[in-house]
């Protein structure tokens, strides 16, 4: 794994991989209650945006009377002290993860209350991510003394499906981890269909389909003939995926686009039937997918990896969040990559202007907090004892599928969207292996790739998969 650079918040440095880790003691007995000093008391450990934000103000405008009666600028203790209660916090959290791994959920129990206090969903993002991991950690105990948590199921997702909709709006504006997974997917699919006159679009988990109008803008204005476009969006919600048709088809035909939408309410890997997808002769077509953790998009993997092989397409676009899923290391090790990660991602959105507090905490809670939840809780979208994907890359490769360079336009792409997001610097961009990865200060955060079918179709199997942990 890519080590982040100098600059990082010292609170991120306390995870290292995790092979060898040795999750640090926390300074006092488990259950010993502290006082955050930029935190008023509450019974949940809680506290408000607007007071965190008086608070701050506070101490800054202290910082400038001091500096104008000694004309020396004076420490910010306060900074002094957040980083400190972030490394006690992740101190803690590792302790409460391995004590979860070693099935005593007794001293796991004794630890949360501490960690709740210190942590919250406002405020730096160590205390933040903590307040989401402390969260997953207690859907983890109360799963293993009841076996009552599991991830969102798919009936139940209509219910926040608006809500959703508008936390990956949020993400959209404040972030450019989903803009990046749009454009290199997008510009992947212009090249590979710059000849074809009818395209075939396989949307593995189209969601509010946000990604395909910029492609059809593309597609409308390219120097030969538009061609016409089909999208098969799976998903979960038969309302939002309606919704999502209607949206789909309106800008289409502003654009005078042929369009043809069609939505399935089911899961990649349970579509069984390819007369589900209607594929028609003559059709160029292009299968795409976004991975994630809020909920099982796939079902069966092995499912999934016979759907690719026998849809035949001209290029599969796939966008992969960097760490393991699975947690091949078991859950201390899956913990910790975790951690790892979403605490970098947390102190990504934590570099945004104070304006856009309320956008960055809707992501948070709706969008990674559940995605935390999952992990954590119940290992991840889904552990059924299932055979399941650790390294999609390598199996897509026993199908007979090869690597398509980003190297190129989409490699511009990605670097022209970094620059409309000037107050977030640490982003960088790194071309490998023909993917594209964009990080937070070095370290991993999505890798985008594309494959295309070799000259040799490879005959399916799906012997090599390995069973769920």
């Amino acid at each position: 794994m890519i080590q982040v650079m100098d600059e990082t918040p010292p609170w991120i440095h306390l995870l290292a991989p995790p092979a060898g880790i040795q999750p640090p003691s926390p300074e006092s007995g488990a259950g010993t209650k502290r006082h955050h000093p930029n935190l008023p008391e509450s019974s949940t450990g809680r506290h408000d945006e607007d007071a965190g934000e008086a608070e701050t103000s506070l101490s800054e405008n202290k910082r400038k009377q001091r500096k104008s009666e000694t004309g020396k600028e004076a420490p910010n203790y306060a900074i002094e002290d957040e980083e400190s209660s972030g490394l006690r916090l992740l101190g803690l959290l590792l302790q409460c993860a391995e004590a979860v791994a070693m099935d005593d959920l007794d001293l796991a129990s004794c630890l949360l209350p501490e960690i709740t206090h210190l942590a919250s969903p406002f405020g730096s993002p160590a205390v933040r991510v903590a307040a989401y991991f402390a969260d997953a950690l207690q859907a983890r105990l109360v799963s293993s003394w009841l076996g009552v948590y599991a991830p969102v199921p798919s009936h139940a997702l209509e219910r926040f499906s608006q809500r959703l909709l508008h936390a990956f709006q949020a993400y959209n504006a404040i972030s450019p981890l989903v803009k990046f997974s749009h454009f290199t997917a997008n510009q992947a699919i212009v090249q590979a269909v710059s000849q074809a006159s009818r395209i075939h679009i396989i949307d593995l988990d189209i969601m509010q389909g946000l990604q395909w109008p910029g492609l059809f803008h593309l597609l409308s204005t390219r120097s030969s003939s538009p061609p016409s476009v089909r999208i098969t969006g799976l998903g979960s919600c038969t309302r939002t995926l309606a919704a999502t048709g209607d949206r789909l088809s309106e800008f289409a035909g502003s654009l005078g686009l042929a369009f043809e939408y069609t939505g399935l309410a089911c899961r990649a890997g349970e579509v069984g039937d390819l007369a589900r997808l209607k594929l028609r002769a003559g059709e160029t077509v292009v299968v795409h997918w976004l991975h994630h953790c809020l909920y099982d998009v796939t079902g069966s993997d092995a499912g999934l990896l016979k759907l690719l092989h026998s849809t035949k397409p001209r290029l599969i676009t796939m966008v992969e969040q960097d760490f393991n899923h699975g947690g091949g290391g078991g859950f201390l090790g899956r913990f910790v990559e975790a951690l790892h990660y979403y605490s970098a991602l947390f102190d990504a959105l934590g570099s945004m202007q104070d304006s856009t507090n309320q956008d960055r905490h809707i992501v948070e809670q709706q969008v990674l907090g559940r995605e935390i939840k999952n992990i954590v809780a119940v290992g991840g979208p889904k552990r059924t004892g299932e055979v399941v994907v650790e390294r999609w890359p390598a199996e897509l490769g026993k199908l007979g599928f090869r690597g398509v360079s980003l190297a190129g336009s989409a490699a511009d792409q990605a670097g022209l969207l970094l620059g409309m997001y000037p107050w977030q610097e640490g982003y960088t961009l790194v071309e490998e292996g023909g993917c594209l990865r964009l990080g937070w200060k070095d370290l991993p955060l999505l890798t985008a790739s594309a494959w295309e079918p070799s000259l040799k179709d490879a005959p399916f199997s799906p012997s090599t998969l390995t069973e769920a942990t």
